[in-house]
């Protein structure tokens, strides 16, 4: 069964000295203010769209893989997922690193970090993101 999630931005003012407020409207769990110093320079209490993008694509990574584990005979007792979304002005988002430490009983370091690597290549944030450059780093703990 497909879902659809939505979040919505009220923005005022020009890109430089504007500001706006991000709101999850599909799960209601808040409303987060966002400016362009936030996304460019400092995040001084704001967040940006990179960090958003951070959230959905650790998120999705961590229950692509755990997934993968437990369907491969050993699921993990816990997976700590980082995602560095780096921002260029001018040029863009350039580029994403995942970090994962996981434990996994009974799994050793090449198994999980090729289970790692496939689920960086199917996890669907990943494949939503294609056109950048996505790099992982998996270990065990």
């Amino acid at each position: 069964m497909a879902t659809t999630r939505q979040a919505h931005t009220v923005w005022e003012g020009n890109l430089l000295e504007g500001k706006g407020v991000v709101t999850l409207d599909s799960s209601g769990i808040g409303e987060y203010p966002v400016s362009w110093p936030s996304r460019a320079e400092a995040a001084n209490g704001k967040t940006s769209p990179e960090e958003l993008i951070a959230a959905a694509h650790s998120s999705c990574y961590s229950m692509a893989l755990s997934h993968a584990l437990a369907g491969a005979g050993n699921p993990p007792s816990r997976l700590e997922t980082k995602a560095d979304v780096t921002f260029q002005p001018g040029e863009g988002i350039t580029g994403i690193h995942l970090t994962v430490v996981g434990e996994v009983p009974g799994l050793d370091a090449d198994a999980f970090a090729k289970a790692a690597e496939d689920a960086k290549a199917n996890c669907p944030v990943s494949q939503a993101l294609t056109g950048t450059t996505i790099t992982l780093t998996a270990s065990l703990a």
